[in-house]
């Protein structure tokens, strides 16, 4: 129960961690003694509260332009609209602005004036979900901690685009239309600080290339991969949570030393075409192998033997660290192999 705790605990600290400097950042307090009459001003298409008047409410209201935005706000929520274009005018006084919510409105490519984005020199946090997008806007501003392209029809990355956005933490772009060549090995050049990186639902059939070497989070689910490449996580060494469900992949298509990588912590194979369960690391503590061909369970084969450096051997005095293990779905029949539970003597929860 404890390692179960304590395993919840850091999974909850790795994903704060991305949002945490941001955080920080955004709810700084402000001194309105500082303001003038005119800073007090609001749109008449929206809400401004007076009890947050850093804030300014527009969305739901069937706009079709983005109005003029105070230099008091930090925080503009444009979503559900029927905005076509960001030009730069609205914002030119809008030095202060940290958040922008633009989901769910009809912004193409073509309707970014260039440098309208790029201006906010203080934006942590960009929200362009659910538009017309079919690539990814540049330029953005260097400031720029995350950036959220969910749902459009993303099919480019044009060269250079994140070679500046070196405080980018979190880039979603999940669901849209990627497919492998729109990468080159120097796509993701520049984002020093990319922690979580979403690629899931999309058209990849391979494992994209180069990606930065402090991904913490890796999702790339519900894609076409069949293969991952020897070595691949040499590059991503400090990655812990893995997501390749809904994929093609096959035993063959796996490294020499499958999964055998000491900073994973949660692996997600579900629904794939593996016939045995691959090699793992010790450290390993969640795996997900649900729905797959998996016939028998070769315990000689995945128990792990943890490496007996002096300050790990406290860590693995009762073996490996998994405690949970997903099976389901596969043509496994009961029982459980007892090697199966000698060898894992964390685990707390099995699925057959």
């Amino acid at each position: 129960m404890a390692g179960t705790i304590c395993f919840i605990m850091w999974v909850l600290f790795i994903t704060d961690t991305v949002w945490s400097r941001s955080v920080r950042q955004v709810y700084e307090v402000h001194d309105s003694d500082d303001w003038t009459i005119h800073d007090f001003e609001c749109p008449m298409e929206c809400f401004c509260p007076p009890n947050f008047p850093t804030a300014l409410y527009c969305e739901n209201r069937g706009l079709k332009e983005i109005p003029a935005i105070p230099s008091r706000i930090w925080y503009l929520y444009l979503q559900n609209n029927l905005i076509e274009t960001i030009p730069e005018k609205p914002f030119e006084n809008a030095t202060q602005l940290r958040w922008i919510n633009l989901n769910k409105n009809k912004i193409t490519n073509y309707g970014i004036e260039k440098g309208a984005l790029s201006q906010l020199k203080k934006l942590l946090f960009l929200f362009l979900e659910d538009n017309e997008l079919e690539e990814v806007p540049s330029p953005l501003p260097r400031s720029l901690e995350q950036l959220q392209l969910a749902r459009n029809k993303v099919s480019r990355i044009p060269q250079g685009t994140f070679s500046n956005l070196e405080n980018l933490t979190l880039l979603d772009l999940q669901n849209n239309k990627l497919v492998d060549n729109a990468f080159q090995r120097d796509t993701f050049k520049g984002l020093k600080n990319l922690m979580q990186l979403n690629m899931a639902k999309n058209a990849l059939r391979n494992m994209p290339p180069r990606l930065p070497a402090n991904t913490m989070q890796l999702f790339l689910d519900n894609n076409s991969i069949e293969g991952i490449p020897e070595n691949y996580f040499n590059v991503i060494p400090k990655v812990a949570f893995l997501r390749l469900n809904h994929n093609k992949l096959s035993d063959e298509g796996l490294p020499s030393r499958g999964f055998d990588v000491s900073s994973i912590l949660d692996l997600q194979l579900s629904h794939n075409q593996l016939t045995k369960v691959p090699r793992i690391s010790a450290h390993l503590q969640h795996l997900h192998l649900d729905h797959n061909k998996i016939k028998s369970v070769n315990v000689s084969v995945i128990c792990p033997s943890p490496s007996m450096l002096p300050a790990e051997r406290d860590s693995f005095s009762y073996g490996p660290h998994l405690r949970y293990l997903r099976l389901d779905g596969n043509e496994i029949k009961p029982p459980i192999p007892m090697a199966l539970m000698t060898c894992f003597r964390l685990l707390q929860a099995v699925i057959i």
